[in-house]
């Protein structure tokens, strides 16, 4: 998403003419979620993906021709049945639904994706409403809603513009998206914008530096503080954007830190944890895991409780962090912990996705008339 807005930025100052297709909505399986965005320029090629296969190839199509004729908006949805999907070796039944959008013109279209590219660079994240699909209202309408509150433009109705600011203020801490379908039939799909997931270890120890490589990997922007620096030094952590030596008191006084960050705390010791929890529990960070055993976070606990640290704060510290696959290895144990990131981000269990007994035994039935178990 990063790369094809920074694109459209780049395009739209150029006065160059593309097309956005969206993933608004999906039902059952597909190959891509809401939010999924294909960029098709003039010449056909293109910058990210909506899954590939025959479902690009489909898109892009409409895109093209969308930007040829010049015709507005379309909203467009597809369904993929099992002989589709195996034209491209999937295992699909779902449907997608997309919103292909020439910005073919000087308007709102490309100021917006200038300030969408800027919330990803770090500037003020924002949530963009779009109405993607009615039978009263003409489509293509934006609403711009910031993280103060105020807005800009309009979806073409003041009611469903109050409906979709106050979807819009949750999804931006996070850059998430939502799917909205008023009384009226009013579809509009609600997107956030903001820089990428921050990671801020504090300590640079073995295990952190595991997760610090397997983070950036997954795409998270990686800064470390140490008070050692050899420790916290670009040579031991070439993949992070900041590092810092400092005193564990104020860990994160060089560093960005907003809901859309997860600290990890795993200092040399006891003492040190204990500060760096305090300094990071204080924050608005919306994510905090504490490296150790569980006896180890009840001591800290305890510590910090005394220091008049609310308890609703140190519910949400995840203690002992990382989700319980086994392994005891610095890497191992990163695996675990990124994993937790990744569910909690997405608001995930981290349990299993294996089917269930029901799918098997209807299977069975169906291809042998024999009941499993």
């Amino acid at each position: 998403m990063k790369a094809v807005y920074h694109e459209a930025a780049s395009l739209g100052a150029k006065g160059g003419k593309f097309v956005m297709a969206t993933v608004v909505n999906t039902h059952g399986s597909t190959p891509q979620k809401p939010g999924a965005t294909l960029l098709v320029r003039e010449d056909g090629s293109t910058v990210g993906t909506l899954g590939g296969g025959c479902v690009e190839g489909d898109i892009w199509f409409a895109a093209k021709e969308a930007l040829k004729r010049d015709s507005g908006p379309i909203y467009k949805d597809y369904y993929l049945n099992e002989e589709i999907a195996a034209k491209d070796g999937l295992v699909c039944g779902g449907s997608m639904f997309f919103f292909i959008e020439p910005v073919t013109k000087e308007d709102g279209a490309r100021e917006l994706a200038c300030e969408i590219n800027d919330a990803y660079q770090g500037g003020p994240p924002m949530a963009m409403a779009t109405l993607v699909n009615s039978n009263r209202l003409g489509i293509g309408g934006h609403l711009v809603v910031r993280q103060d509150g105020t807005t800009f433009g309009t979806l073409g109705d003041l009611a469903l513009d109050a409906e979709a600011k106050a979807q819009a203020i949750n999804v931006i801490p996070m850059g998430k998206t939502h799917y909205h379908r008023n009384s009226e039939g009013d579809e509009v799909f609600i997107q956030g914008f903001t820089s990428p997931a921050t990671l801020v270890l504090l300590g640079g120890g073995h295990v952190n530096l595991q997760v610090a490589r397997i983070a950036s990997i997954v795409g998270y922007r990686v800064m470390v503080a140490d008070d050692r620096p050899e420790f916290a030094s670009k040579e031991r952590f070439p993949m992070a954007e900041m590092v810092a030596v400092t005193s564990y008191d104020r860990p994160l006084d060089a560093f960005p830190v907003n809901a859309n960050t997860a600290i990890v705390v795993g200092t040399r010791g006891h003492n040190f944890d204990d500060m760096a929890l305090e300094a990071a529990v204080k924050s608005n960070a919306g994510y905090i895991g504490l490296l150790g055993s569980k006896r180890k976070a009840i001591l800290i606990y305890e510590a910090l409780l005394k220091r008049e640290v609310p308890l609703e704060r140190l519910k949400q510290v995840h203690s002992p962090m990382g989700l319980d696959i086994g392994g005891r290895n610095p890497e191992e144990i990163a695996v675990s912990i990124v994993a937790e990131l990744q569910a909690h981000r997405y608001g995930r269990s981290g349990g299993t996705m294996a089917l269930e007994q029901k799918h098997l035994d209807r299977l069975a039935k169906k291809t042998t008339g024999v009941v499993i178990g």
